[in-house]
């Protein structure tokens, strides 16, 4: 069942969060719906892995014939892998990066994505949706080339791909984090190693910071709400990470045999 982030009389929003079987093969994942006056929008529809989960659950709550938009935040398998399969089911057309623009076709069969791909410039924009829209944030390096959040300004939460992102059960990530200190063990690591750089989050926390924001949820684990939206930001201005972390040391000839499963 999916979880209600935001609902009133024409503007809804849903998470899933555990349409992904938990036996430690695929990341968690969590796949978004957002409706407003009849018209609907996924958000990171994910892999193959949830597509009949995900198709089915929205069903319930949205027709996806009346489905206008699959918007992926970058072209990560876990993010857009199932997109031939949307575009087969769905009239959704495609919204990405235009840095990805050439490259998601390889997700499809040939001609697939022809006249159904919207690509966005690097500086973003707003994109109808029903009575309202969704802006269409940069985010690039954070942690892909061409990458984008999302900010809906009815519900006013902020959709946040890989950033945010925390490693746990899709059950667990059903629960907003409002305190973040405890949070972030289940944090550290992930950011460590995907977000690019200190440079890059700098630049992003000082334009997050200018919009009112109730709630921002990320792509993997829990939301953020409350104190822990701020307390996020603090943190991220003052991470190292990514090429911040990467001397000569990890730029070696390795000596490591690879056999099959096993390194020796």
């Amino acid at each position: 069942m999916p979880i209600e982030l935001y609902r009133d009389d024409r503007h809804a929003c849903l998470m899933f969060t555990d349409l992904i079987e938990e036996d430690g093969q695929a990341v968690q994942s969590n796949q978004f719906l957002i409706v407003d006056s009849g018209t609907g929008a996924v958000i990171d529809p994910g892999g193959n892995l949830a597509f009949n989960e995900l198709f089915l659950g929205m069903s319930q709550h949205f027709s996806p014939q009346k489905l206008s938009y699959i918007i992926a935040s970058h072209a990560d398998p876990d993010i857009i892998a199932s997109l031939d399969r949307w575009l087969t089911s769905t009239p959704a057309q495609l919204v990405i990066s235009r840095v990805w623009e050439r490259f998601v076709p390889h997700f499809t069969k040939v001609g697939k994505t022809e006249q159904r791909l919207i690509g966005v410039p690097d500086g973003g924009g707003r994109l109808p949706l029903g009575r309202s829209e969704l802006w269409l944030l940069p985010a690039h390096f954070l942690h892909s080339e061409g990458n984008f959040h999302f900010y809906d300004p009815v519900s006013r939460i902020l959709f946040t791909g890989d950033l945010g992102v925390s490693m746990m059960s899709g059950r667990t990530a059903q629960v907003p984090v409002t305190d973040l200190k405890p949070h972030l063990p289940l944090m550290e690591g992930f950011h460590k190693r995907y977000m690019v750089s200190n440079k890059v989050l700098r630049l992003w926390v000082a334009m997050a910071r200018q919009l009112d924001i109730s709630m921002l949820v990320p792509q993997h684990g829990a939301p953020l709400k409350g104190p822990a939206i701020g307390q996020f930001f603090d943190w991220a201005e003052s991470l190292k990470c990514g090429i911040d972390l990467f001397d000569d040391r990890n730029y070696q000839v390795p000596t490591v045999q690879i056999n099959g499963r096993t390194m020796v």
